[in-house]
């Protein structure tokens, strides 16, 4: 690799960039994450249906915006390394925002039958093309950036703001049930977490177009080495090509991780549990613990990052989570409140060195030139394989093999996955980025 012309940016600039990255991702997993967390109220309104065939189809809906994020990669990513970053991630937040929006004005099945979970679908679709090409510019928007040193402590609260976004939404949903009670839930009130994507879209649109182009874009461009075509320069080097594999399977522990502990386990511990299903606000209430202890800790390990480096923190976070995933789903199987707290709090502080350095990983791999083509392939890729497929496979192996206990076996196969791949990633703290 090419080490970049230095670029710095004051850090007031650099403080504007990562609270732009942080918004941005807040709206983006407020989006998915209420979709998940309120998985069984689409169930009944979208499909016609709360039981298991309705709650099967709503996650199929889940996995298709998956499926559409490879499509949006491809193009946003050309699109980003070619154009820009900060005209591209201010629009893909308008798209996100209004495809949410929208899912909270659909007419319930009763009125329009089949056409209601088709729109869904055709949503969902637009929800997963446009954060395809989200969560791999805002980390090179704030990458590009953060001062080599900070680098992991500055993109980490992009992570952090994807999982306040999910207490939020777990604290929004929470208070309306408990509220408006579950017959207004069902009957329109699970309607409006959605439509407030809205003014939380506006305002991330605000912030991020007020922003300037990164500097490591902006001395590409003055040095008139933009990449003539961004994505056939990924796909036809070995060392990217190399880099792309990596970002496939460096990132798997993200799925059990991220959406099952976080955005699925609602609906786990609701429909999941058999005797010991909790109820809705319970279950909204036990993952907020989780999500506190992450936020908490997801700083200070990338902090630790910035130390020690990359590669002890992720091989650390992959084998606490191997360790402590079977143990901890046993406490939150027992149906009891307060041991399922201890469980997944136990299980996010495990996950948070993952979640706190891996994006950054990512990031250091490729050069500025490609940079926003071939991370976004690789990790939507990633998403799809690891991610987007998790709570409909989570639901129906459940189903056939009766034990609660899956998601737990899940997370310890892609933790082995994660630290197997640990081992052929190089060391990337404080170095510079790289420019071609």
């Amino acid at each position: 690799m090419t080490p970049a012309v230095p670029v710095t940016a004051q850090d007031k600039v650099v403080r504007k960039a990562t609270v732009a990255g942080a918004i941005g991702s807040f709206v983006e997993w407020y989006d998915y994450g209420i979709y998940g967390l309120l998985v069984t109220y689409l169930a009944l309104n979208i499909m016609g249906d709360a039981g298991s065939g309705g709650l099967f189809l709503t996650n199929v809906g889940f996995l298709i915006s998956f499926l559409a994020r490879p499509f949006g990669s491809v193009i946003c990513g050309y699109l980003g390394d070619k154009l820009g970053r900060k005209k591209l991630l201010a629009t893909l937040l308008v798209l996100i925002s209004g495809a949410t929006a929208a899912i909270g004005l659909i007419p319930s099945h009763a009125a329009i039958g089949v056409g209601a979970p088709v729109l869904l679908v055709l949503l969902r679709v637009l929800q997963g093309f446009s954060a395809g090409g989200e969560v791999a510019g805002a980390m090179s928007f704030v990458g590009e950036y953060a001062p080599d040193a900070r680098r992991n402590y500055m993109m980490s609260f992009i992570a952090v703001g994807s999982f306040v976004a999910l207490m939020f939404g777990s604290t929004f949903s929470a208070v309306l049930i408990t509220t408006l009670g579950d017959g207004a839930m069902t009957s329109w009130a699970w309607r409006v977490p959605f439509l407030l994507a809205v003014p939380l879209g506006y305002v991330g649109f605000y912030i991020r177009s007020k922003l300037e182009e990164t500097p490591h874009f902006t001395a590409l461009r003055e040095q008139k080495t933009v990449a003539r075509n961004p994505l056939r320069e990924a796909l036809t080097s070995k060392r990217h090509l190399k880099a792309i594999a990596l970002t496939i399977f460096l990132p798997a522990l993200n799925g059990p991780g991220y959406y099952l502990l976080f955005v699925y386990m609602p609906t786990y511990l609701k429909t999941s549990l058999g005797d010991h299903n909790f109820s809705m606000v319970r279950a909204l209430m036990v993952t907020a613990c989780s999500l506190v202890a992450i936020v908490i800790c997801i700083p200070l390990m990338a902090r630790l990052s910035d130390r020690i480096g990359r590669k002890p923190v992720l091989a650390g976070s992959a084998i606490a989570m191997a360790v402590v995933s079977y143990p901890m789903f046993l406490l939150i199987t027992t149906g009891r409140f307060g041991l399922a707290c201890i469980g997944t709090v136990v299980l996010a502080m495990a996950f948070s060195g993952h979640a706190a350095v891996v994006h950054t990983v990512l990031a250091e791999m490729f050069p500025t030139s490609v940079r926003y083509s071939a991370y976004s392939i690789g990790f939507s890729l990633s998403t799809v394989i690891f991610g987007g497929s998790a709570p409909l496979v989570m639901t129906d192996l459940i189903e056939s093999t009766g034990s609660n206990l899956i998601p737990a076996f899940a997370s310890i196969i892609t933790a082995a996955i994660t630290l197997v791949t640990v081992a052929f990633v190089r060391e990337t703290k404080g170095q510079p980025l790289a420019s071609h």
